[in-house]
This record gives structure tokens, sequence and C-alpha cells, in this order.
């Protein structure tokens, strides 16, 4: 395993890290104070749109999707460092880049498994910036972190699905320019295979039936640069048959094929938000003092910043050797190390960033410093994309079998 970067890594992390320098970092206060002048919270702010523009400009963009047809043509262990930077900045630097979810999963699907129709008229748009769109799966009216649980049907009636649900957390849906749900639902709920019950199935946000019912909080936020986390009801909705993506049936495999590289794009800039919580926790340890001497002299603060470094380093490491063995052996034969890096990165990063509030006193769990909203995405993390006991469960079974 050889971990060193390529020439074209090291010529996009420079770009990127001026680009976050320059322009990312300067934004974040312009955008919030831009927000809060806007018509609708769920707006765009204009700096993004101009940030959006620049980072096109420079070559910055779609770097996500390895498909050189339609992205950068990067590796997972070429864009793993370049994810690491835009975590710095996750509620604005993804987007920027057109790198954030759920957008990214969603046109990994359309480019592996949609038809051209589909990829002409979702695809291309979405590659574009010029349309948002949002994954709807988890329920709550069912565990849905087993994803045979979900209730929502899609009916075949002539040439149409019939589309009846009741999504939650449906990330990006309160954003106005969400124009397309990727929809999973059962076509066969009665099927003998549970993993062949299910379909994915494109739902425009015009379509009659479609209501977007209100914005989930996340430990109080509302999470506006993300396009919100929508409840979605879905009431007779009717769509053509030719909107299902792949084949009826095939829902539970695309799911599964879509979260693979979801999981270690999370983890990738997780770590980022990791390096941003421990710049803020040495800046502020240099310049405070208490009890007669600067918080860098408390050994207890040393300890804090000391074990982070520790922490972050061991978490790359895994997280590029996922990455590589996702580009050597595939997403399935890195199953174990994608399991392992879901299970540990956001853990200890909320750990991480948990140290930095508290070395930041009240100010820590302020407005006026990124670590509360970015602990808030980190802990969130330790249920999206499946909760940690899910991959726990999993990788233990994997462990033992050996012994069985």
């Amino acid at each position: 395993m050889d971990f060193s970067y390529d020439a074209r890594t090291e010529d996009l992390r420079a770009k990127l890290l001026a680009f976050m320098d320059e322009h990312v970092y300067p934004a974040e206060a312009v955008a919030e104070e831009q927000r809060a002048r806007l018509a609708s919270p769920w707006d765009t702010p204009a700096v993004v749109e101009e940030l959006k523009a620049e980072a096109k400009r420079q070559g910055l963009w779609n770097l996500f999707l390895p498909d050189a047809e339609y992205g950068a043509g990067l590796t997972n262990l070429q864009y793993a460092p370049l994810a690491e930077i835009t975590g710095r900045s996750p509620h604005l630097a993804p987007t920027a880049l057109n790198c954030a979810a759920p957008d990214t999963g969603n046109m990994e699907l359309l480019a592996q498994f949609g038809d051209e129709a589909q990829k002409k008229q979702w695809l291309e748009p979405l590659l574009a910036g010029e349309i948002r769109s949002a994954f709807a799966m988890t329920e709550p009216e069912v565990a849905s972190s087993d994803a045979t649980n979900i209730e929502t049907r899609i009916r075949r009636d002539g040439d149409s699905y019939v589309v009846d649900g009741r999504k939650w957390y449906i990330s990006g849906a309160m954003n106005p320019d969400c124009r397309i749900f990727i929809v999973m639902g059962k076509t066969d709920p009665d099927g003998p295979d549970p993993r062949r019950q299910q379909s994915m199935i494109l739902v425009p946000r015009d379509t009659p039936g479609v209501e977007v019912r209100r914005a989930m909080q996340v430990y109080g936020y509302e999470d506006h640069s993300h396009g919100g986390h929508a409840e979605v009801v879905f009431d007779g909705v009717r769509v053509p048959a030719a909107n299902v993506v792949g084949e009826e049936g095939g829902g539970f495999a695309i799911a599964q094929a879509r979260l693979g590289p979801g999981r270690i794009h999370h983890c990738m800039r997780l770590i980022g938000m990791a390096e941003r919580a421990v710049e803020l926790m040495c800046r502020r340890a240099v310049s405070r003092t208490a009890f007669g001497k600067p918080l860098a002299q408390q050994g207890v603060v040393q300890n804090w910043i000391a074990d982070a470094r520790v922490t972050i380093e061991q978490l790359r490491l895994l997280v590029l050797k996922t990455a590589w063995l996702m580009d050597t052996v595939g997403n399935r034969g890195a199953h174990t190390e994608i399991q392992a890096i879901k299970i540990a990165t956001p853990r200890a990063v909320v750990d991480i960033i948990d140290k930095a509030v508290q070395a930041h006193g009240a100010g820590g769990v302020s407005q006026d410093f990124p670590l509360a909203e970015l602990w808030a995405a980190a802990r969130t993390l330790k249920l999206a994309d499946g909760p940690d006991e899910v991959h726990q469960r999993s990788l233990a079974r994997r462990e033992l079998k050996q012994y069985l």
C-alpha cells in the first residue's frame, strides 16, 4: 500500500487549499448574513453561487465522481485528501464544489444504474449544479436501520407506478432547487426474498401528491446549508413506469451500492472536521489564560491535543487503506474496512470536537464558533448511512464466522 499523493492529487490539493483560504472561509460569515435577509431561510445565499462559479472555473468541480465521463475521474485514494479538506467547512465547501450529499450519492446512482433518458433529464443538470436532489429512504414508522422494513408502497398500475408512503429526514428536500426525489419503496411486499421486495423510482418534486410537510431539526439545527432534512408524504403519487431506476426488485442492491461510497466520503470529511476542531482548540489554548497560565500549559488540555492528533492520524490511515482497497478490489472486497471506518470515525471525531468545545467554554456551544454545529453533524453520522450498531453486528458476524 502506497498512500503518497500523486502529481494530480498534489496539484488539486494545492488549488483546493488556496480556494478554502481565499474564498470558502471568508464566505462562511457572509453566507449566514445573507441567509438572514433572504425571503426564505431555505433559499441559497448569493455567495454560495459565487463560490460554485469560482470552483467550476478553477476545475474544482465534481471531484467525487470516479466515472471520468461524468466527473473528475479520480480514484477513491486520490479523492480522499480532497474530501478531507472540504470537511473543514462541511456546510459550505462540499456544496461549492458540487460534492455535497445527498447529490453525490444520487449522481453516482444515476450514473451507474440510470438509463440514458434518466441521465439526460436528471443527471446532467445535477452535474452542472443547476438543480439539487433528495434520497427518500428513511421512514418514521419503522426501524429504518433494517432497510427491509421500508413500508412505502410502489404499486404498478398500467404504464405508471403509484407511490404511497411517509418519509422523514430526507436531506436536501427543503431546498427550493431540489427537483427530484429518488424514492425507495416496496413493489413486491409479499415476495419470498426480503431483499428483492424494494425498488427505486424517480419522483419529480412537482408531481401531484408530493407534500414536503416540514423541516426536521438535528439537535436544534435546521441545517439550511444542506437544504434541510424534511418529512415528505407521497399520497397517490403517479409517475411513468419508465421512472424505475434499474430493474424492479433491485432497490435494495442499488441502495447498498449507493451507500458504500457515501460512507467513506462522510469519513473523509469527518477527518477534516476533526482537523478544524484541533486548529480551533490550539488557537484557543494559546490565547486564553486560566489559573495563572495559558490553557496551552495546562496538562489536561495538552492531553486533549495530543490524543486528538494520534486519533486523527490513525483514522486517516484506516480511511486511506479503505479507499485503496475500494480502488483495487472493489467495494465488496473492502466491506470490512468500510464498516470499520463508519464505526470508528464518527465516534472518535465527536470526542475530539467535544474536547474543543470544552476548551472554548461557553463560546464552544455558541453560534460564534462552528464547533457546536460541527458536533451535531458528526454525532448525526453515528446514525446516517446505517447506525453504528448495525455495522458492529455485521462486522462481528464476519469476524466470528472463521471460528464457527
